[in-house]
Order: C-alpha cells, then structure tokens, then sequence
C-alpha cells in the first residue's frame, strides 16, 4: 500500500485537546475501547504500520496508538480517513455516532437525547442565555468563569457537548421550540463586547426560525413564577412529556402528569408575562443599536 506524503503538520495531544475520555463513563470507555480495537485490527490486516497510518491520516504516531489503545476518542474526521486509508468500505465510518456521543459529559448526553427526541421544547432560563442559543465564543467564556476553574481539556469537551447540542435545531421534522430569556442576562457581556454582539445577533437570527418561539422578559414586570429558577418542558411525540423546574419537586426530572400541569401552568404564566415574539426580537435588535 502506497501511502502519500503530507506536509501538513501532523496533529499531537496539544491541538487535539478535549478528546480525552472521562474514565468515570463506563459506556463511554467501552465505545472508544472497541472502536480503538477495531482500528487497529483493521490496520493489522492490512498489514499497516502505526507509523505509515498516522501519516496518511495526519496524526502523530504516539497519538494513534492512544486512539488503537482506548485513551482518546477519535474525530470523526479521523474514522472517516481510517476507514478510506485501510479500504473498510463504511465499516469505520459508522462508528461515528456512538463516537461523537461518547464527547458529551453523562449528564449532557442524557439532555441531548431526549432533546432530539422531543416534539416540543420549553424553556424558561433565568441567569443566562439558554444552551441551545449560545455561540461557541459564549459558552466557552461561561465555562472559563467556573470557580474552581475547569481544566482546558474539560473546557474543550464541554464546550463542544453544548455545541453539539444545537443539531436539534436541524431536524426534520424540525421540533417546535420555545424560549423565554431574561433581559439582563441579554444585557450582562460575557466575554467581551464583541462576544456578546455576535450573540445577540445569533438570537435575533434564532428567534426568525419558523419553528423557534423567542421572548425576553423585561427586569420591570411584577413577580413571576420563574424567579425560583430555571424550567424545561419537552413532549414527544407518543404524547409522554418530562419537565424540570429548579423550584420544585427538588429540581428532579418529573413526568407524572399531576406535577407536569404545575410545571405547564407555570410556563404559561411566564409566556404571558414576557414580551410577545415580535416586541421581543425588536427589543434584541435595541439592545445592539445601544454598543
């Protein structure tokens, strides 16, 4: 097998920072270590040395035998040139989905599935841009502001779990989802003026989606249900829903229908309250005339 050369630097444990795997998510270690295994017994077969392989796909040696070993999780990018490099015909490729989901935190890869499961999306956050809204630059300047502060590897991995997150914007059928935001966190400038321009022009393109509801609630209204904290409602499509407020049932995950009818008659009242779509993205589009 002839293998090109590449000029092209090849990538090391610096520039693939945050794709680590979290040794407390067994189904995590799991995948990586059989897709790691599956690499390398394609390569062996072959009769590929890591050495060779590592430069047709553009990484360093050292760090592929992580990959072939179950220490690092490979880009799908990295699959992608595997499988072409060793001929798998789609074998190696297919992995990607369990891979690309073996980046998420446990608790983030939990909220993600049921996100792109559900039909309709409710939320109401309080002290900050919601997840599914926020610009790359956004959320890393969220996660940089933890104290005690995460590592940079975390950083990363946690960063491109709530990036990731934002696919569900693409389904199709796309679900119908529904935002209430509160105006000063529209106002406080995480991560800089520019930062946060872009971000306000990421909700402003956000709330002009067909199937995205966006709605600011001004710091001058009278008391409201949410100001204990943050509520999410999704329902799907066999009708089953699942909710969670920070101020009740002690912030669990709920589906019985009794306490998701609270849940619903406190978002409605929210709803109510907030400023009306329309109101709401003219109200953003103020805000960024103000810088």
């Amino acid at each position: 097998m002839t293998v090109g050369v590449d000029t092209k630097p090849l990538k090391d444990e610096v520039s693939e920072r945050g794709w680590e795997v979290d040794p407390d998510d067994e189904w995590g270690v799991a995948v990586v270590t059989t897709v790691g295994r599956q690499l390398k017994l394609r390569r062996e077969a072959v009769g590929m040395r890591a050495g060779d392989f590592a430069k047709a796909v553009g990484y360093g040696e050292d760090l592929v035998y992580k990959v072939e070993s179950g220490q690092r999780i490979p880009r799908p990018e990295y699959l992608d040139k595997a499988d072409d490099v060793l001929g798998a015909d789609g074998l190696l490729s297919a992995m990607k989905e369990d891979v690309q989901k073996v980046r998420y935190p446990k608790k983030v890869r939990a909220l993600a599935e049921m996100e792109a499961k559900a039909v309709e999306i409710g939320v109401y956050e309080c002290n900050s841009v919601h997840g599914l809204l926020q610009t790359p630059q956004h959320a890393r300047a969220l996660i940089e502001a933890a104290q005690p502060p995460y590592s940079p590897d975390d950083v990363d991995r946690m960063v491109a779990a709530r990036l990731a997150r934002r696919s569900v914007f693409e389904r199709t059928p796309a679900p119908s989802i529904h935002f209430v935001l509160e105006e000063a966190s529209l106002r406080r400038r995480v991560g800089g003026t520019m930062v946060w321009q872009r971000q306000l022009e990421h909700l402003l393109e956000a709330g002009q989606l067909n199937n995205v509801s966006l709605q600011v609630m001004p710091t001058d209204t009278d008391a409201h249900p949410g100001l204990d904290g943050k509520i999410e409602l999704l329902k799907f499509s066999d009708g089953k829903a699942v909710g969670r407020s920070d101020g009740l049932f002690n912030g669990r995950p709920v589906s019985d229908p009794k306490q998701l009818r609270i849940l619903e008659l406190q978002y409605g009242t929210i709803r109510a309250q907030a400023l009306p779509p329309r109101e709401s993205l003219a109200f953003i589009q103020k805000l960024l005339g103000e810088t």
